[in-house]
C-alpha cells in the first residue's frame, strides 16, 4: 500500500509531556469535502481571529513580523505569534506569551485524493527587545503543531504538543519562573485543552 504522501510528520516526543486533540466532520462525498476544507483552512490561517472562534476568557493570538510588529496578513515561516492568556502576563514577554513559526507546510497526495496543512511554532524570545530570555510558559524544547486534514470525504482538525516543559531555568525573572511554573503546569493538567478543543472545532464550523 503506497503511504499517504499528505499526512504530516509531527515532532518526535522526547521530553516532557504531549497534547493531542482533535475534531472531525465526515462529508456527504469528497467533492463536497474538498470546498468544506478550503474553508477550514482559511480559518486555519487566519490566525488573528482564532480568539473570535473561542469567544471570552480565552487566550488571544497576534500575528507579528519576526521584529514584532502586528500585521494582518497570511501567515508566514518566521513570524511570531504575540499571545494573551487570561491571569498574569509573562514580564519578560511584555505581558505576552511569544512563539515563532518555524514550519508552514501543506502537502497533497492526488492518488489518494488526500490533502494537509501543519503550522509548528515554537516558544521564542520577545523579538520586540534585545533579551534572548524564553517569554513563554513552556521551554523551547516544546512545539506546538496546528493540522488540518482532509483525506477524501473525512476531515480532520488537531493540535499537538510536544515536549511541554515548564520554563523555569536560568533565564527570566524570579516572578517569571514562578508564574511559568504555574501556568506551564496547569496547562500540562489539561487546562488549556478545552480552548484547543473549541479551536479545532471552530475550524470546522462547529460551535
Amino acid at each position: 500500500m503506497k503511504e499517504n504522501e499528505a499526512i504530516p510528520e509531527l515532532p518526535k516526543q522526547e521530553v516532557g509531556a504531549k497534547t493531542d486533540i482533535e475534531a472531525s466532520e465526515t462529508l456527504l462525498d469528497a467533492a463536497e469535502a474538498r470546498q468544506f476544507y478550503q474553508e477550514a483552512r482559511q480559518r486555519f490561517l487566519d490566525v488573528n481571529r482564532w480568539h473570535d472562534l473561542t469567544g471570552l476568557m480565552t487566550a488571544s493570538f497576534q500575528i507579528t513580523d519576526e521584529n514584532g510588529n502586528d500585521v494582518n496578513r497570511p501567515i508566514q515561516v518566521r513570524d511570531h505569534f504575540k499571545i494573551d492568556i487570561p491571569g498574569p502576563g509573562n514580564s519578560t514577554g511584555d505581558g505576552y506569551d511569544w512563539v515563532q513559526v518555524e514550519r508552514i507546510e501543506e502537502k497533497v497526495d492526488e492518488e489518494l485524493d488526500s490533502e494537509s496543512i501543519i503550522m509548528t511554532v515554537r516558544p521564542a524570545h520577545n523579538p520586540t527587545t534585545a533579551k534572548e530570555d524564553i517569554a513563554h510558559f513552556f521551554s523551547d524544547d516544546a512545539t506546538s503543531n496546528f493540522m488540518l486534514m482532509r483525506e477524501k470525504n473525512h476531515i480532520t482538525a488537531g493540535v499537538h504538543g510536544r515536549n511541554e516543559v515548564p520554563n523555569t531555568g536560568e533565564t527570566g525573572s524570579l516572578l517569571d519562573k514562578a508564574r511559568n511554573a504555574i501556568v506551564g503546569t496547569t496547562a500540562l493538567l489539561g487546562f488549556s485543552n478545552a480552548q484547543w478543543s473549541t479551536l479545532v472545532n471552530a475550524w470546522l464550523g462547529k460551535k
